[in-house]
């Protein structure tokens, strides 16, 4: 004789077709829980890294405005005509669960580079694994450098250097550049922004260079060397800010949802429970009123 074996839950000794078990509601309030602890101690880590990243920003700008107020004391701008080799440059880092952060850079710089004239070469150089992952799908081959082990401890002086003597070794002759990254604004908000740079060749032509005293071609090289890592070093600093702000936003509201989730699903087990202890009263009731009858 064939046996058929049913799937339906059992509550009480009887199926109930759709219906979750005592058992699922409290293996998944206990999953959903330990989530909720999870996101709570990401944020308090988050919350810790993002007062140390933010004292440290603060320092870290004067890189930054300097290296705008020399070009604008200058008047550096771009070489006029057709711009036949662009450097793009992405500062984001290797770690994620951080809202937007690195898609709304890979975003932008999407958007740039559709918007290009034909004819113009592209290198893209990846400061973090987690732009590169998105950015290889549609631009792979005009990746310059790639750099990994981003994130995990704040940025120095030392990382962006390594990351400028990198770019440079490549001897690409750049005509324009840009470094995108992320502008820490607040607690909440941040903004996608870039920074232009500039090859030697075009610092060297401005009319406006030479009213620095004694600044000599090995003495430009230097300076304009220092100057790209002084603007990438800006660059992931005010990225990492943004970063552990946006982580701790994205799991202070992880953690609100999760309780959202445990008060519902805590719901759903006292209903199920007092149906499964309904269920066997009427059961030992109707048993001894059946018993009683005869």
């Amino acid at each position: 004789m064939l046996m058929l074996k049913h799937s339906l839950p059992l509550i009480g000794g009887a199926q109930v077709r759709g219906m979750a078990t005592l058992k699922d509601l409290k293996l998944r309030l206990k999953s959903v829980k330990n989530i909720q602890k999870i996101t709570k101690s990401m944020k308090m880590v988050s919350a810790a890294k993002f007062a140390r990243a933010e004292r440290e920003l603060r320092s870290a700008r004067s890189y930054g405005a300097g290296a705008a107020s020399f070009y604008e004391k200058a008047e550096i701008k771009a070489p006029e005509g057709p711009k036949q080799k662009q450097l793009i440059v992405t500062l984001s880092s290797d770690r994620g669960l951080c809202g937007g952060v690195h898609s709304s850079l890979c975003k932008a710089i999407k958007l740039d580079v559709a918007g290009q004239a034909s004819g113009v070469e592209t290198r893209v150089v990846c400061v973090g694994d987690k732009a590169r992952n998105i950015l290889q799908r549609v631009m792979k081959d005009k990746f310059l450098v790639t750099c990994s082990d981003i994130g995990k401890k704040p940025p120095t002086f030392v990382d962006a250097s390594k990351v400028a003597q990198s770019v440079l070794g490549m001897d690409f002759g750049y005509d324009l550049g840009n470094i995108y990254y992320n502008k820490f604004r607040s607690v909440i908000s941040y903004k996608t922004s870039k920074l232009p740079i500039f090859s030697l060749d075009t610092v060297a032509a401005s009319k406006n260079i030479y009213v620095f005293d004694s600044l000599d071609a090995e003495t430009l090289r230097c300076y304009q060397e220092f100057q790209f890592a002084s603007l990438i070093f800006y660059g992931m600093k005010e990225n990492a800010t943004s970063e552990q702000s946006s982580r701790m936003s994205a799991m202070d509201n992880a953690s609100k949802n999760a309780g959202e989730m445990i008060g519902k699903l805590t719901l759903q087990y006292n209903r199920t429970r007092q149906a499964v202890i309904t269920r066997e009263l009427i059961e030992i009731i109707s048993g001894a009123a059946a018993l009683t009858s005869k």
